[in-house]
């Protein structure tokens, strides 16, 4: 495989907040059928953790991420885990595996991990599929959107809400939207009082459950339905099974 294929998902197996029923994996928005379409022969997969001292927690979402990958019949040599039980992974090791997960959580707590691995730096030459679910996806993010999540956050003016993440696409995303575009953290609206005011001069990309984006060798498509919030403003780009292309939004469009 000679391309950096990585899809950028709210949730790859369906929507948290259990809306719709989905065993296995999401094939909303042709997501298992353009994953299918790349994926392959006898993967050797690695599944990098949010929590890296959550040892239960790690194995049961792995095992749950082997279950749905073979069941929507992708073939698997081998399913690993990375977490603080392994010190450490060398550069040799991560680029043997032909598809990385990047697991979802706490955003700091897994951004932390990921610059104590050296993450960064070792996936400069990675081939192959990346696969990030939520915060997975937010921290492979050049600058990082570390949206607050927890209580307290909100109003620590010492919480870093920007982070250097893996480098791998400039596109900011907001996970859950469906879910989260109504919550209150620290007496503020989430979106309205925190996130708008956060966007002035940056952009983000909200995606609901259901919706993801492909990067191919760079070019990024987002597939399903898609919001841009930028200088204190959204605003909806796509539809639930329509395609949009990345680089063709403008952002000086009026935003409401």
């Amino acid at each position: 495989m000679n391309h950096k294929i990585i899809f950028l998902t709210s949730s790859p197996s369906g929507p948290l907040d259990q809306s719709r029923y989905v065993d296995g994996l999401d094939e909303m928005n042709g997501f298992v059928e353009k994953l299918r379409a790349l994926w392959p022969q006898d993967a050797r997969c690695l599944m990098i953790t949010a929590s890296p001292d959550a040892f239960e927690q790690n194995d049961e979402m792995t095992g749950f991420f082997r279950y749905a990958v073979e069941k929507a019949a992708l073939s698997v040599s081998a399913f690993d885990l990375l977490d603080r039980r392994t010190p450490d992974i060398s550069s040799e090791t991560l680029l043997s595996y032909q598809v990385i997960f990047l697991g979802g959580g706490h955003v700091p707590t897994q951004n932390a991990y990921f610059h104590q691995l050296q993450l960064r730096e070792k996936l400069v030459n990675y081939s192959g599929i990346l696969i990030g679910i939520s915060a997975g996806t937010m921290n492979c993010a050049d600058e990082v959107y570390s949206q607050p999540e927890e209580p307290g956050e909100a109003s620590d003016p010492g919480y870093q809400r920007f982070l250097t993440g893996l480098g791998l696409t400039k596109t900011q995303i907001l996970p859950h939207y469906q879910m989260v575009k109504d919550f209150r953290l620290d007496g503020q609206r989430l979106f309205e009082d925190i996130t708008y005011g956060d966007s002035y001069g940056r952009h983000f990309l909200a995606l609901p459950d259901g919706s993801y984006l492909l990067s191919i060798d760079g070019q990024e498509t987002v597939y399903g339905e898609a919001y841009v919030v930028a200088d204190g403003g959204i605003r909806k780009i796509c539809e639930t099974d329509q395609s949009y292309d990345i680089a063709a939004i403008s952002y000086k469009e009026e935003l409401r």
